[in-house]
């Protein structure tokens, strides 16, 4: 029994490290434009070092905020909404 529960135990945490954050479904057609969104997020303060679009097709940075906090943050790229933000 024991056994049984740290295999579900193990599961469970290595589905929750392995589920990509999935921002929408929407066309690409409909997403806005990569360069004017960063421009836009440099204009509200954010110090881009990595800008990548993810598998789940979300905008995705690595940097920092305007107080100089270390970022990473998930972005709808439709709407421009935050999904996901991680400040370290």
């Amino acid at each position: 029994m024991k056994r049984i529960i740290a295999v579900l135990a193990l599961s469970l945490v290595f589905s929750a490290c392995t589920k990509k954050t999935q921002c929408t479904k929407e066309d690409k057609a409909k997403w806005q434009d990569q360069e004017a969104f960063k421009k836009s997020l440099e204009e509200q303060g954010y110090k881009i070092k990595e800008f990548k679009v993810t598998e789940g097709n979300c905008y995705e940075i690595y940097g920092w905020d305007k107080d100089e906090k270390k970022v990473e943050i998930y972005f709808n790229p439709v709407d421009g909404s935050k999904v996901k933000e991680e400040i370290h």
